[in-house]
């Protein structure tokens, strides 16, 4: 049975059943789980709750604490009730608010202590006050509270950096700890300007999670923000592009985290590095935009031209999106790469040709309507955004621009400018005069290819001076004899275009000129197919009458064949490229050759088409335009950044050139042309489509260069100690490369291996399903060393359960040229095998053997010495034994318990040693077991055995080793008998009446604590008897029936060792009188001695001791020798005449006496009281040796000597 019983407490309410139904709540304390380890000088909490109280609501609460140097005593602290309640060494902290209590609710609180000191480590107690009806349930609950020094430090190098927009930023802190308990840090990087609030940057949570504020989340999501951990202490922000808003100051905060008991995490301690002030220079970002047209006011027809200008400072190197408005509504869009986008209304009249909007130089951005509607007057405008480009290719609006609203009006055509052109030309019959004109046609080329122009003279000659005027018609005969009247000159000088080409001619398409009085001119721009024919100048003289009117004189014609060759002819396309297979991050060209040679003016548009790998469809990548325009495809945004569209100025060929290429643009390429012809309002008119063929481009990966080392090694460790894991990476493909690390051990009751940890290649961390079923989550630590290729993880706290055979698994990542990181190779490491074993045991007692002989009721000292020990962290649990005499079993005597708990064994209730056995332990090792007051039955052999307990990894104390140390056998003995009685004791003769003395002297003793029972005989033989005397015959007669026992044994009076009386022999009932001289002399006194006295007498003597339970046995027994008593008969004299009157002798021997008989008594009892607090006289507990009757008196044989006054046995009950 335990001397000390330990139970832990219950959580939640218990309730109990009262005698009249009643349930009733007991009232339950609850305070935070401990051990908690707090760091010096943080602020701290401790929460306690109290639940299933009775009264109200609001409960009070104390706090008190049991320092480590006094564990038993209580030390008040602070209280909600009482102001006085706190020790003095507490006092002033709590009136200055250092330490005080919050309430959370009536029933919950929380202890703050703000300055933590190492002094305030210790058990802390919350206590309730009661407020029920009667005591039932806890009262208080205790928690301990370790402090420990504060060893985080975050340091990083204060400076002030002054930096241009878009530059980079580097800063680094270390941040380090020494702190034994196992703990995780937590890092930030914040940035503060003046007395506003700190923006954190970027952060890495103690669970290895990163994360921004809602500030810098989208550049972090982009890579533009980064944190690195370069080796086990450096953490490194960068800041790709700075932004002016990124000005201020940086530092970085850390913050310690433990894990409680109860599985929630606490920063212990927080620190702050000194910060960098950057300052950052934005570059001249200021532009402007103007608007600019001709004029205000047009025909309809007419075109007009908008010129958006950009004027701002090293816009080569900046990124400007461009929209045109009219009347408010979007008109096109046109991005930083210049390929614009309309909306649907304007869509149409750019593909007739009526509109286009384009980029002429890196600053002017242009709108040209080639007709004008009447629906066309309004307001027109643009604006322009500039764009910021991320890191991954993508754009970020900024700034915005737009310059005022230029409003045009467009008027219609009226009447007077519209010129009807004759139904028929009649040529008048030849008059009296005669033509002496002759007509010659001339023209620029016979041939020439479509879409040149085409310039035709008609010269007149004249045999003499002109009569009259000219009138020129010319006309087209094409090859099927068909007459076309392209333009009329009359004599007036009035120009009219045919029917069929009044429009044409509207546009400026056809001109006819007098360029002389006798030469005429007809150009023809822009020729078409159907332009193609034999053009003849018809020319009429006419003269004035004599009338005033005007008469032909006479017609000449003349003509010239123009055969004109289609665009289309020989219109061919071919896709070639001398890369087909590039690796990831090559370039690659592709190019289309237009055939034939077209000059500049014909127009080409080129559009490549990509069919990626695993599609089956084409769609657009790219369209080098008919004007000169690059336009992307919808689907096309990948590439846009990476690829660069060139057309030959000596030709239509148009190069694709694709750098940084990945996988995405791996597939099937086309071109496809399209012949573009202009038409003379200006629309343009497809004439031709040719598609290429096909080529295929493969992107490959880079060739893998991954190697991890594969070497294999042994790793034996005792268990608490760390295993610690390494990876390398021996090569690597590039320098950029990212590495996946996958953590596994495989167990041999296992078929694959378990995943332990997975760092993924940006440096997040996922915990695999071993680490959470086997609780190793919080013992993991992974480290990436500052050379790049060495990874490690640590496993703190080894168990024996983590033995197995561990390698990790690498994963090479690449970042793709389209920013998308890909997964190049990945390789398996060498094994470590590793082996945790329990501490090998050391455990040793001291073997020496022993005897040991003691004499009862003295002390027997045993000692268990351990001479080593597995660790000095064991605990020991410590039991003695002992083996009986005729029993073959060992009993449990004594019991610690690693707890320190002292328990009895079953040997401790059977012998009675409770309250007799005795623990120390003087030095660590040494154990003496003291057994008080020893016993014979406590004789035996005695031995320790020890267990030694270690604690696991996991905080369970298992048993390590155990010993059985030397035997040490036990003797308990009783003291030797020295018991002597005085045989020397002289015979004596008396006379009748007379008294006689029996004296009963013990020369020697045991134990000075032993007692004495006396009991006095008398001895009768057959040659004892008096002479004469009829009863000494009657006895003589008696002896004689009875020879076999010759002495007769008859008792006077006994006292025994509890200072208790026998019966007196009947005989000498009356008349005896026993005293106590010394604690060694006893005698007895025979009054009124007879005859019949005579004889031998003897004493016998019982020595009793104390046994260690108290209780008295007999040691030995002594008797003296005989002594020989003889009584003298006595005839009549005075003596015995006044004995024998009755009258007589109370008259001279009673009355003088009874004042006399009184004063004795009182000296007596004063005597007595005296002798009562001697001890040698004392009996058991206080009683006395003797009892005192009331006084007996006795007279002398010779009636004459004075009263003698004795006191008998049994006097006082």
């Amino acid at each position: 049975m335990e001397e000390n019983e330990c139970q832990g407490g219950i959580e939640g309410e218990q309730w109990q059943k009262t005698r009249h139904g009643v349930v009733m709540a007991q009232r339950q304390v609850a305070v935070q789980e401990g051990p908690l380890y707090r760091t010096e000088g943080s602020h701290i909490t401790i929460w306690c709750n109290v639940s299933g109280f009775q009264g109200p609501s609001e409960q009070n609460f104390q706090w008190s604490i049991y320092l480590p140097t006094a564990p038993e005593r209580e030390v008040q602290i602070v209280s909600t009730v009482d102001s006085s309640f706190p020790y003095a060494i507490y006092t002033q902290r709590v009136r200055s608010g250092k330490i005080y209590v919050e309430r959370i609710q009536g029933d919950s609180a929380l202890l703050h202590i703000t300055d933590l000191q190492a002094r305030d480590a210790g058990e802390y107690e919350c206590y309730t006050p009661t407020t029920d009806e009667r005591y039932f349930g806890s009262y208080s609950a205790k928690t301990n509270l370790m402090v420990i020094p504060d060893s985080l430090q975050t340091t990083a190098m204060p400076q002030t950096l002054h930096k241009v927009e878009q530059d980079p930023l580097e800063l680094t802190c270390e941040v380090a700890t020494d702190t034994v308990q196992h703990s995780h840090l937590s890092v930030a990087w914040l940035r503060q300007r003046g007395s506003e609030k700190p923006v954190e940057v970027i952060a890495l949570s103690r669970d290895f999670v990163l994360h921004s504020s809602s500030e810098y989340a989208q550049r972090q999501s982009l890579g533009e923000v980064r944190l690195d951990k370069l080796g086990s202490s450096t953490f490194r922000l960068t800041v790709f592009h700075l932004q002016p808003s990124d000005q201020g100051e940086f530092y970085c905060e850390a913050a310690e985290w433990i894990q409680d008991p109860d599985g929630s995490w606490y920063a212990m301690t927080q620190k702050r590095s000194e910060g960098t002030m950057v300052t950052v220079q934005p570059t001249d970002k200021e532009f402007t935009v103007r608007l600019e047209t001709e004029k205000r006011l047009y025909t309809m027809g007419e075109p007009v031209e908008f010129r958006c200008i950009l004027e701002a400072q090293n816009i080569p190197d900046r990124y400007f999106a461009v929209s045109w408005a009219f009347n408010s509504s979007l008109i096109a869009n046109m991005g930083p790469n210049a390929v614009p986008v309309l909306n649907s209304e304007f869509t149409h009249r750019e593909a007739r040709g009526q509109l286009k909007v384009a980029k002429e130089s890196d600053n002017v951005f242009v709108l040209k309507i080639y007709h004008l509607r009447q629906e066309d007057s309004g307001k027109y405008n643009c604006r322009v955004t500039e764009r910021e480009k991320t890191v991954t290719g993508e754009f970020i609006d900024k700034e915005s621009k737009r310059p005022k609203n230029i409003p045009i009006i467009v008027l219609p055509i009226t009447d007077e400018w519209v010129v009807k052109v004759p139904q028929n030309h009649q040529i008048l019959p030849q008059g009296h005069l005669e033509s002496s004109i002759s007509v010659e046609v001339a023209s620029n080329a016979s041939i020439v290819l479509e879409g040149e122009n085409l310039h035709f003279s008609c010269s007149i000659r004249t045999a003499g001076r002109p009569q009259g005027r000219f009138s020129v018609i010319w006309q087209l005969v094409d090859r099927l004899n068909r007459h076309s009247n392209i333009m009329w000159l009359d004599r007036d000088g009035t120009v009219q275009p045919g029917a069929s080409y009044w429009e044409r001619s509207s546009f400026g398409g056809i001109q006819m000129e007098q360029v002389q009085p006798n030469s005429f001119s007809l150009g023809i721009f822009n020729s078409r197919k159907e332009d193609e024919g034999q053009y003849e100048c018809h020319v009429t003289e006419w003269v004035r009458a004599v009338d005033g009117e005007w008469q032909v004189v006479g017609e000449r014609r003349a003509s010239a064949p123009i055969s004109i060759t289609a665009l289309e002819t020989g219109f061919a396309v071919t896709a070639i490229s001398r890369t087909p297979g590039v690796t990831y991050s090559d370039s690659f060209d592709l190019q289309c050759i237009i055939k034939p040679h077209y000059p500049a003016r014909v127009p080409v548009s080129v559009t490549w088409r990509f069919q990626p790998v695993g599609t089956v469809e084409f769609h657009n990548l790219v369209t080098f335009t008919r004007d000169g325009g690059v336009q992307w495809g919808d689907r096309s945004s990948s590439f846009r950044t990476r690829t660069a569209i060139e057309k030959a100025e000596s030709s239509n060929n148009v190069r694709l050139s694709i750098s940084r290429a990945s996988d995405t643009e791996a597939g099937k390429y086309q071109c496809v042309a399209e012949l573009w012809r202009q038409n003379y309002n200006h629309s343009w008119t497809r004439l031709a489509e040719r598609t290429s063929n096909l080529l295929e481009i493969r992107v490959l990966q880079p060739v893998t260069k991954l190697q991890v080392s594969k070497s294999k090694r042994t790793l034996t460790l005792v268990e608490n100690k760390p295993i610690q894991l390494n990876c390398s990476v021996k090569s690597q493909t590039s320098q950029n490369s990212h590495f996946a690390v996958l953590w596994y051990v495989h167990k041999p009751s296992d078929a694959d291996g378990k995943l332990i940890l997975k760092t993924t290649h940006n440096s997040a961390f996922e915990y695999g399903t071993y680490a959470e079923e086997e609780g190793l989550r919080p013992r993991l630590q992974f480290e990436r060393h500052v050379s790049g290729g060495l990874f490690s993880l640590t496993v703190q706290r080894a168990e024996v359960s983590d033995s197995g055979s561990y390698y990790c698994h690498v994963e090479e990542w690449l970042l793709s040229p389209n920013y998308a990181w890909y997964k190049l190779a990945e390789e398996v490491s060498g094994r470590t095998e590793v082996t945790v074993k329990q501490p090998d045991s050391r455990l040793k007692l001291s073997q020496v053997q022993g005897n040991l002989s003691v004499l009862e009721t003295r002390q027997v000292q045993l000692e268990c010495v351990v001479l080593n020990r597995t660790s000095a962290a064991s605990q020991l649990v410590v039991e003695w034994f002992v083996w009986k005499p005729n029993h073959p079993e060992r009993e449990a005597v004594a019991h610690l318990s690693r707890e320190a708990i002292f328990c009895y064994g079953e040997q401790a209730a059977k012998n009675n040693l409770r309250g007799r056995l005795h623990l120390e332990s003087p030095s660590s090792g040494v154990y003496r077991l003291f057994i008080e007051n020893v016993a014979v039955q406590d004789s035996g052999t005695y031995s320790c055995h020890v267990e030694e307990w270690l604690p696991s990894p996991s905080g369970l104390w298992y048993k390590r080793a155990e010993d059985t140390a030397g035997q040490t056998a036990v003797t308990v003995m009783r003291p030797d008998a020295a018991l002597q009685v005085d045989t020397g004791v002289p015979n004596a003769t008396v006379f009748e009446k007379a008294a006689f003395q029996l004296d009963c002297s013990i020369v020697s003793r045991s134990s000075q604590d032993s007692r004495f029972a006396v009991a006095w005989y008398s001895l009768r033989t057959k040659a004892g008897a008096n002479e004469g005397s009829p009863d000494l015959e009657d006895q003589e007669e008696e002896e004689e029936e009875e020879e076999e026992d010759p002495t007769e044994r008859t008792v006077l009076l006994s006292v025994g060792p509890d200072a208790v009386f026998g019966p007196e022999g009947s005989s000498w009932e009356g008349r005896l009188r026993f005293q106590r001289l010394s604690p060694l002399l006893y005698r007895l006194t025979v009054l009124q001695a007879n005859p019949q006295d005579t004889g031998n007498y003897s004493c016998h003597v019982e020595e009793w001791l104390p046994s260690p339970q108290k209780d008295w046995y007999r040691l030995t027994e002594e008797e003296s020798a005989p002594i020989g008593i003889r009584v003298l008969d006595t005839g009549s004299t005075l003596q015995s005449i006044i004995c024998s009157n009755d009258a007589l002798f109370y008259f001279v021997f009673f009355y003088p006496f009874p004042i006399f008989g009184i004063l004795v008594i009182t000296i007596l009892l004063v005597r007595f009281k005296s002798r009562s607090s001697s001890k040698n006289l004392d009996g058991k507990n206080g009683v006395p040796l003797l009892w005192i009757k009331e006084p007996h008196l006795n007279y002398s044989p010779t009636c004459l000597e004075p009263p003698v006054l004795s006191i008998h046995p049994g006097a006082i009950d």
